[in-house]
Order: structure tokens, then sequence, then C-alpha cells
């Protein structure tokens, strides 16, 4: 699908200002859209807008399809006469830079109970008839989330293949016994999947009657500890016991020497092929529901993917094997037409990951921290760019650029400098004008290097577990030159026309 010349932010949600511990999808965002659109952006990129997992990732949700409660606006509930003022004190540990998620999680939990209660106890009959139709229409996968994240909780978060009971297995018999035991806690979490949706289908809507597109992200692979695992174990390579025999990852690469060991549960493809991909359709169907524009992370994962065995402790020692490659994206465009899908195609890209992804026109990504390490053949430069593809200063896995310039070799600075006839002295600005004058077709800019900010505001440190995914700004950071440079480049560079892939 072809994309037209366009510019964008990076930046997820939870990384707005707001007065709640962590950002979310009240005031702020509305506030953001408008900036975007002050600023000349016809993009809003964000990251997988799942619950958190292990280490806070976004990249490890419990659910492949429902939405972060953590996310949820607050005010909205209190509008709704659902929360009080009282209700929404603030908490000692919030903080504006990070989000502490010791503090955020317990204090939105509580709120959203209280919330979820007052309306079981005073619903008006409109709300109450939205939260039904909302609850059909989305039967599919809420029935088995609700059910399995109130069955997580009760077993203190322990991996599903340990529930007691016949649970693990999904008897009909103990799942009839436990929705019936924990119907109010299915309930609490069907009302906050409803209010998520409602949130976040406005707020798309605000975006794009403003010339503004969501672009959205699908990781490949899906957390073990999740409501589709659960609900679908014939579709996962598992073991007797429920537990993975093998792991998702890749191996050792520039982000890591031992290679990243996931840990994510490898799909059975034999089986999704003959169930014609329905799983992966409704998957894709569902996220599309969403935003306007997927990044499917880790795309060389459906030409071929890495296969660690699930007791190996880092993913040095695994195996290439073959993905389901065309016949995958087939069956999805047979069900649902053409969609605009960006291919994550970092790392080391065979032929064949590369052909999969030019049959399927799906733009690649290039890194622009990535081009100065070599010399002119380096596929990251900019002149070594084509149209079909995604640039980036740097991505949500990438250090600031201001922070990579501080640990990149003098080799890299001296580069840089030659080639961007630049001295380096506002770097993060050298790279957002080389991605604004590139000849791919979009650019796109983190929301830490408009700030110009340093190492400790990166959002992710691939292979590390703790201290991540916590960063914020403040309003007060954002000055107005920040907006009209960001403009003038784009008028500069031709991005300030339309936004509708062709």
């Amino acid at each position: 699908m072809k994309f037209p010349r366009n510019s964008g932010v990076l930046l997820h949600p939870t990384s707005l200002p707001g007065p709640y511990g962590s950002g979310d999808l009240g005031t702020a965002a509305y506030h953001f859209v408008d900036w975007l659109q002050t600023a000349g952006q016809k993009l809003w990129q964000i990251l997988p807008l799942g619950g958190i997992g292990p280490g806070n990732s976004p990249y490890m949700s419990s659910s492949a399809f429902a939405g972060n409660v953590l996310l949820i606006d607050m005010d909205d509930l209190r509008q709704h006469a659902w929360l009080t003022a009282e209700d929404l004190t603030s908490d000692v540990g919030f903080e504006t830079q990070r989000q502490n998620f010791a503090a955020v999680w317990p204090w939105r939990m509580e709120r959203l109970a209280r919330a979820a209660q007052a309306f079981t106890q005073d619903a008006n009959p409109q709300d109450l008839a939205e939260f039904a139709a909302f609850c059909e229409a989305h039967t599919a996968w809420l029935d088995n989330y609700a059910l399995f994240m109130s069955l997580a909780e009760c077993f203190q978060w322990k991996d599903w293949c340990e529930w007691e009971g016949g649970l693990a297995q999904r008897t009909p018999v103990a799942m009839e016994k436990a929705r019936a035991q924990h119907a109010q806690r299915i309930a609490f979490w069907k009302f906050c999947q409803w209010r998520f949706f409602t949130q976040w289908l406005k707020l798309r809507a605000y975006a794009n009657q403003r010339g503004i597109k969501i672009i959205g992200d699908a990781p490949i692979f899906i957390a073990y500890q999740s409501a589709e695992v659960w609900a679908r174990q014939d579709l996962f390579d598992l073991n007797a016991d429920g537990l993975p025999r093998v792991v998702a990852g890749v191996p050792p690469d520039y982000f890591s020497e031992t290679g990243q060991r996931w840990g994510n549960p490898m799909y059975l493809w034999p089986a999704h092929a003959q169930e014609g991909y329905a799983w992966w359709i409704e998957r894709i169907k569902r996220t599309f529901e969403l935003v306007d524009i997927v990044r499917i992370d880790h795309f060389r994962g459906f030409a071929n993917y890495w296969e660690v065995p699930a007791s190996e402790p880092t993913a040095m020692k695994g195996q290439w094997l073959p993905g389901p490659g065309a016949p995958l994206f087939d069956a999805i465009y047979a069900a649902l037409g053409p969609l605009a899908i960006i291919a994550e195609d970092l790392g080391e890209i065979t032929p064949d990951v590369e052909a999969l992804r030019r049959e399927f026109a799906f733009p690649g990504m290039r890194i622009l921290q990535f081009a100065f390490g070599g010399d002119s053949t380096n596929n990251f430069l900019p002149h070594r760019h084509q149209n079909d593809t995604v640039v980036y200063t740097g991505t949500h896995d990438n250090d600031t650029t201001r922070g990579w310039w501080k640990a990149a070799s003098e080799k890299e600075r001296q580069y840089l400098c030659d080639y961007l006839a630049v001295d380096g002295s506002d770097v993060h600005w050298d790279l957002i004008r080389a991605s604004c004058a590139s000849v791919a077709d979009t650019a796109i800019h983190p929301m830490q290097d408009i700030l110009g900010l340093e190492t400790e505001h990166r959002m992710n440190f691939p292979g590390k577990c703790e201290g991540y995914w916590e960063w914020r700004f403040d309003w007060s950071q954002v000055l107005p030159e920040h907006a009209s440079r960001l403009a003038h480049l784009c008028r500069v560079y031709g991005r300030d026309g339309g936004n509708d892939p062709q």
C-alpha cells in the first residue's frame, strides 16, 4: 500500500502529562493532538495499547485484544458521577517526569473498582444499554479476557497452567463454576474495557477529524500469561503440563551480546493454517478498529523466526525455523482487504524477509542512529533510503538521539558531521532534519528528540527488565519553537500534505 509523504511523532499515551500519576486518555491526550496539528504533523505513533506485563512492558500484555486499563481517564469517570472529586486526590508517590508503577497501579485500580461499583448500583438506562451493546460486540474475546483476569487475580497471578480444579484445562464444569463464583469481578473487567474502548475511540475520532492518523503497534508474539494462550492452547507450542516447549527471541545482535530471550510461547503455525488463520484475521481486524495504520513488530518472524528451548536462560542457543510466510497475509487480505501496515524489518534481514515485505507492499523501517557506524553503503543512510520506508531518528528501543550522540564513537560522530555538514551541537534537530529530507514516504520523530532530552528519558532498553517504560514529559518542557520548527521542516521537505494510504 502506497503511503503519502508525511510526518509524525512517536509518543505512547502513558508518557503524557496528567495529575493521576500516568498519562491517559484524558485532557492531555486531546491537547497533544492539537499540538501535533500545530506542529504540522499528520501521524501519531503509539506503542501497543494492551495492558502491561512483566517489567511493565506493553509488549507482554495479558490480552492481544484488551486495552490497558491504566489509560482510562479518571475525569471521565467523575463526569459520569461514578467517582467523586475526593476520590481523585493525587497519591504522594506520583511523579511528573516518570510513571511510578508502584504508586500508579494500586491507586488507579482502586478508583476503577469504585467506579465499577457505582455504575452497577446506579447506572442510567442509556449507559446500561451502551455497556450491554459493547459486551455483545466484543464477546468473542471479552468473555475469556474478563474470566482470565478474574482468575489470575484469584490465584495471585500464578501462571495459568498452575490453576487448580480443572481451570488450566478449561473443563466445562470448572468454567461454569468459575463464571458464577467470579461474576462480580468479571463484570468489573468488562466495565473497564467498555470505558477504555469508549474513551479511545472518541480520542481517535478527534485526531482523525484534525487530519491526524494513529499508527498502532502489533507485537508478533503474545505473552504466555494471557487470555488468548489460555483460551486457545491448541494454537501454541506447549508441553503436556501447559508450559511452553520453546520460546521466542532473537540471536545476539547490536542490541544484546546474548540475544533477546523474550519468553513468549511460539505459534503452532500448522494449526493456524488448518483453521484458515482465523485467529490472526480476528486479531488484525480488531487492531484496525482501534488505529489507522499498524506497525507489525518483528516482521521477520513471519518469514523465519528464532526458536529458543524454554530451558535456556538466554537466546544464544536457538534455531531459525520458517514462519507462515505469504499464506498468512493472503488469508488476511482475502478477509479484510488491503491494509495500511508497516513492517518492522530491523535486525539481520534475509532476502526472504525482504521479498515477503515487498510482495505485500509493506513499508520497512530505517533508523538514523544506525546510519553512521559503517561507510556509504550503509542502508540506514538517507541517500540509501527508498520511498517505501519509514525513517526514524530512533525508536522506543533506542537511546534518545542526544544520549546516543554522547555514547557514539569518534568515527560515528565525525561521519555524521561530514555527512550532514553540521558540528553536532544540535544533533537531535540535525537528525530530525535529515529524516524530513529523506525520500522515505514517512518520517517519525520520538517526542524525546523533539524536546532534546538525554539518556535518562529513553523509553526502553532491550533485554533489561526493570526501570523502563516509565518516561513522561511535562507541558512546561514544550516550547513554542518545538512546534514551529517541526512544522517548518515539514513544509520545506514536503511533508505537510495528506495522509491517506492509497
